[in-house]
């Protein structure tokens, strides 16, 4: 009898490349491939990508993926999809064409449209319903967006011609036969609650989509995807893909499956990824828990029926602002001289950058704040700039543990003990350690921090029986590195004022 499949194929498209990684039954890497997408920047504020891309992009690498770990569909158990979130696409069911560039989720254009919805007194239904703030960043307004500006697409819609989704159902639409005339009529439209919670559009407590939020943002019910639990076996890919169908066992969102990786399987474990943006979430459990700090509630991982929930806060720049230090300021060749550049100075020389570039998130949600540098002088260089930006990131996740902590204490809950990090950026040990300093608690970096990918891989292994539960998961979870603080709670407390001083700045 030829052996049972253990190996496990996480596909992870992301907001600036797409990735594929495939893991071991122990959760150990075999093999990665990653390959960039171009950012399209059509007008000020508007950040869009080609659907066909991301699908080509992440096609190539899950062959490639394959390919480096020696291996053939038959030795794969199932994928798993792990996804930027709220970015919508919208195409058309018949020709699998898209109707328009994907509307990213940094993308502002819909402002003017949450502050309208803001003015009909809508905002306390949406937080109710979905644990979200009004607010560009989520899909709703984006869909409601195309539907209005691309010609015939408000009609087509009703008549069930168009198909909405997220970047992880667009991505199973054409792994379940969307690519193919031939095999169109059969593919899968469906998502998890993790994505369908960034929406605007899911009653996030119920587990369903909302007829009165569908009302509120016009949008028909006919374009929407079925939801599934995130482990859940969704449909297999087409033969012709990777020579054999291989079962889809596994979807969410990259943030709540970050959590999921970060085996932070019990309410009060928090993790951060530092990625293009920076998400910090923590598990509710059972418990639906609308923020009075800035943040939002949401879906986590479902690896069952029950419904699992988390708080989050979110940072629309992080790793992104070293990515303008290199492509917009020249400042360096590539990412990884950032740290170098940064130590070659002892501190920031009093400057403070404020990334806003496509205004604040949490806890601000300001979408009209823009990129700011403070604290200037003669003698201020560009490594006084670098070490600032790379600051600000931790400042950053260090006002949404702040908030966090906050809302934990007011519902009675303890304070976070400890943070889990994940994440391109969380390599960087100056970083690591300003975080550590700032919050005043351990920063925890595991052995793989490919955790989006990985808990994409978990969610999967779970649906074909690779592993037995969380608890096994929570059993191969290992620590690589524990930054401790060093700082004095006076001197950090003196640098986050200084940092609100300079959001204040960004603001007006």
């Amino acid at each position: 009898m030829p052996h049972p499949p253990k190996h496990l194929l996480a596909l992870d498209q992301g907001t600036s490349s797409s990735r594929a990684i495939v893991f071991d039954a122990h959760g150990q890497i075999a093999a990665i491939a990653q390959r960039e997408f171009r950012q399209i920047f059509p007008e000020p504020g508007w950040v869009e990508h080609d659907p066909r891309e991301i699908w080509s992009s992440q096609l190539a690498t899950a062959r490639e993926a394959l390919a480096k770990a020696g291996l053939g569909a038959t030795d794969i158990a199932a994928i798993g999809i792990t996804n930027q979130r709220e970015t919508t696409i919208v195409w058309n069911r018949a020709t699998g064409e898209p109707i328009g560039n994907a509307i990213v989720w940094q993308d502002r254009r819909t402002a003017p449209a949450c502050e309208a919805l803001k003015a009909r007194g809508l905002e306390p239904l949406f937080r109710e319903r979905t644990g979200l703030v009004l607010d560009a960043y989520f899909s709703g307004t984006k869909l409601a967006w195309l539907l209005d500006h691309v010609d015939g697409a408000r009609a087509a819609a009703k008549r069930g011609e168009l198909a909405f989704g997220t970047v992880d159902t667009w991505l199973m639409w054409l792994l379940t036969g969307g690519a193919a005339a031939a095999t169109r009529s059969s593919a899968v439209h469906a998502t998890d609650p993790s994505n369908a919670s960034r929406t605007l559009l899911f009653d996030v407590p119920r587990g369903a989509w909302s007829d009165e939020l569908l009302q509120a943002l016009d949008v028909p019910r006919e374009v929407l995807p079925e939801v599934h639990p995130s482990s859940h076996v969704f449909g297999h890919t087409t033969a012709d893909l990777f020579g054999a169908p291989i079962a889809i066992g596994g979807v969410a969102g990259d943030q709540q499956s970050a959590l999921f990786g970060q085996a932070c399987f019990r309410p009060g474990q928090v993790k951060n990824t530092y990625g293009t943006g920076c998400f910090m979430l923590m598990n509710t459990g059972d418990r639906f828990e609308v923020s009075t700090n800035g943040l939002i509630a949401t879906s986590a991982a479902q690896p069952g029926p029950s419904p699992q929930f988390a708080r989050e806060g979110s940072v629309f720049i992080g790793g992104a602002v070293v990515q303008w230090l290199r492509d917009g300021l020249k400042a360096i060749q590539s990412s990884s001289q950032v740290q170098q550049l940064a130590e070659s100075v002892p501190d920031n020389g009093g400057v403070m950058f404020v990334p806003a570039f496509t205004g604040l998130g949490a806890p601000h949600w300001n979408p009209d704040a823009r990129g700011t540098i403070v604290g200037l002088t003669r003698g201020s260089t560009i490594a006084h700039i670098a070490r600032a930006a790379l600051e600000s990131i931790a400042f950053q996740s260090a006002a949404l543990l702040d908030a966090m902590s906050r809302d934990v204490v007011a519902g009675g809950g303890a304070p976070v003990a400890e943070l889990r990090v994940d994440g391109g950026a969380c390599v960087n040990d100056l970083l690591m350690q300003f975080q550590a300093d700032l919050l005043g608690i351990p920063v925890i970096r595991p052995k793989v921090i490919e955790t989006t990918a990985l808990g994409a891989a978990y969610l999967a292994g779970l649906s074909c029986g690779i592993w037995s539960g969380t608890a096994e998961l929570a059993a191969q979870w290992q620590a690589e590195r524990t930054f401790h603080p060093t700082m004095s709670r006076a001197r950090a407390g003196e640098l986050m004022q200084r940092w609100e001083h300079a959001v204040a700045q960004a603001i007006a």
